[in-house]
């Protein structure tokens, strides 16, 4: 049976060229976790230490203006219809105009439906956040995660994104605002799409110039490294590669060259070596374990090729990245 128009399958159910991202996506499996509604005003600060799991934090600005401050980086001015996402979960801090408050006013605490509403105590509130943060579900995400830059911000305000963003804005607040049965589901399903469009939104403005992104916008890349993330493990050959990709071996080589500067079977190599680093920041699992997971035949095998790409045994990395543990 023909399948939807604009899209074709392989034997590995790679999405077709025609609409990497749409293949891409089932591959991203993110949960959004919505934590805080905050309805601030006065003298108002909400500092984010680092996520130790790292989330992405996101922020959806519903109501009034805010400045956002990073390490290292220049306060920036956020409004209502601001979507912000920090994909790696790094450090920031919101606050109101002007500088932040050296004593900001406390800040009142309610739970309801497993999230906190959050309110300055002794000011009317004029600013509104929906705070939260998506859990990346299994680790090919972060390759996606690690081609982002450290800050994305869509201003919803204006066309043509207030045609499609605003709709799933306006409804994360109703859902909220009115806690029905199923509200908080119905709003993290929202927010799950506002992700994916995100992303999108992402890819159609910036068109990077390398890396993974730039070659899943590439008819002939992006089948190719749509099957890799799909199946790091499979023992992938060039021809193989080069038949799902409708390709010669040569035009596949130049092309992922070009877009990446490394040959597809360095991109899978990268890929494995990726995914296994970041399980070993983000789990405990036995290394000949990972060692298979990630497609390679053996713990030494897996350790050889980790300390030629990072300089340091599996075990170092472990023991230096792991999260802390919860007391």
């Amino acid at each position: 049976m023909a399948g939807p128009i604009g899209r074709r399958a392989d034997a590995h159910g790679t999405a077709g060229i025609d609409d990497p991202l749409s293949g891409l996506a089932p591959l991203l499996r993110v949960r959004p976790h919505l934590d805080d509604v905050c309805r601030f005003g006065g003298a108002w600060a909400a500092p984010h230490a680092p996520e130790p799991t790292r989330q992405a934090y996101f922020h959806l600005v519903t109501r009034g203006r805010a400045t956002l401050r990073r390490p290292g980086g220049a306060p920036l001015q956020v409004a209502a219809g601001d979507i912000l996402l920090l994909p790696r979960g790094d450090a920031h801090l919101f606050h109101g105009a002007g500088p932040p408050p050296s004593t900001p006013l406390p800040v009142a605490v309610r739970h309801a439906h497993d999230l906190r509403f959050k309110t300055t105590v002794g000011a009317e509130p004029d600013v509104e956040l929906i705070c939260g943060r998506l859990a990346f579900e299994a680790a090919p995400q972060t390759l996606i995660v690690t081609a982002l830059p450290d800050l994305l911000v869509l201003s919803v305000g204006t066309e043509p994104l207030a045609t499609r963003f605003a709709p799933l804005l306006a409804g994360i607040r109703e859902e909220l605002n009115d806690l029905r049965a199923g509200s908080v589901a119905v709003a993290e399903n929202l927010a799950s799409a506002l992700f994916m469009m995100m992303l999108r939104a992402h890819l159609e403005a910036s068109a990077p110039a390398e890396g993974l992104l730039h070659l899943l916008g590439q008819p002939l890349t992006a089948r190719a490294v749509l099957a890799m993330v799909r199946d790091p493990v499979h023992p992938w050959t060039l021809d193989e590669l080069a038949a799902t990709a409708a390709a010669s071996r040569a035009s596949l080589v130049r092309a992922f060259r070009a877009a990446a500067g490394v040959a597809p079977l360095e991109f899978l190599t990268d890929l494995r070596l990726g995914l296994a680093h970041h399980r070993l920041r983000t789990e405990t699992v036995p290394l000949d374990r990972l060692a298979a997971e990630v497609g390679y035949q053996s713990a030494p095998a897996l350790s050889r090729a980790f300390l030629r790409k990072y300089g340091i045994r599996p075990g170092q990395a472990r023991q230096a990245e792991a999260p802390p543990q919860a007391v």
